[in-house]
């Protein structure tokens, strides 16, 4: 098994980028498996971890499609519907809650 190379925080080689340094770049992965490892110490914790993607390797974005517009929109509706009153809360549902804030606030009758 082959280990991968490790490098320390911002000292990573040019050629190598994380996913979101690859979708700023308008990249995906592409299927490829992880290249390298860049490890940021902290004090009395885990170390943070970021996986690295060779650049020349990477495909482009897939450009979004009418489908799945219409899909991410209804999935973003569903999170913003309060299921108690069936209203739209105007932001995303917070899953601690399940529901929206102004229900949670609302004695229980």
């Amino acid at each position: 098994m082959a280990t991968l190379p490790e490098y320390r925080w911002r000292l990573a080689p040019d050629g190598y980028a994380t996913r979101r340094q690859l979708r700023v770049l308008g990249l995906r992965p592409g299927g490829q498996d992880v290249a390298a490892v860049v490890r940021r110490p902290r004090r009395r914790r885990e170390p943070l971890l970021a996986y690295l993607y060779r650049i020349d390797r990477a495909k482009p974005v897939r450009p979004m499609t009418p489908g799945r517009a219409e899909a991410l929109a209804k999935a973003m509706t569903a999170r913003r519907t309060c299921p108690n009153c069936r209203r739209d809360a105007g932001y995303c549902i917070p899953r601690s809650l399940g529901m929206c804030v102004p229900c949670a606030d609302s004695p229980n009758d």
